[in-house]
C-alpha cells in the first residue's frame, strides 16, 4: 500500500501554524492518530491566559483538502469560594 502525505496545521486560540513538510502515513486513520496526539502537546505548550482555550489540528492531504479536524477545548473553572471578588 503506498504512503500518502498528510498536513497537520495547528490553532492554538491566536497563532496559525501551516504545516509544509507533512508526513507520510499508511491512511487518514493514521493521521487521525497523529493530530490526536499533538493535542495535548498544543495545550501544554500553549497555557490558556484565561478561563478558556480551543487547540484544533487541521489534516490536510496532498492536494491541500482539509481531510480532518480534531479540537481540544481546555476549561479552567475556580471554584466559587476561590474566586476573586
Amino acid at each position: 500500500m503506498p504512503l500518502a502525505r498528510y498536513f497537520f496545521d495547528t490553532y492554538d486560540g491566536s497563532r496559525l501554524i501551516s504545516d509544509t513538510e507533512g508526513i507520510e502515513l499508511q491512511n487518514v486513520g493514521m493521521a487521525r492518530i497523529e493530530a490526536q496526539k499533538a493535542l495535548p502537546d498544543l495545550a501544554r505548550d500553549a497555557l490558556p491566559d484565561g478561563d478558556q482555550k480551543t487547540f484544533i489540528v487541521s489534516v490536510r492531504d496532498e492536494g491541500g483538502q482539509v481531510v480532518l479536524r480534531a479540537a481540544l477545548t481546555l476549561i479552567v473553572e475556580m471554584a466559587p469560594e476561590n474566586r476573586p471578588a
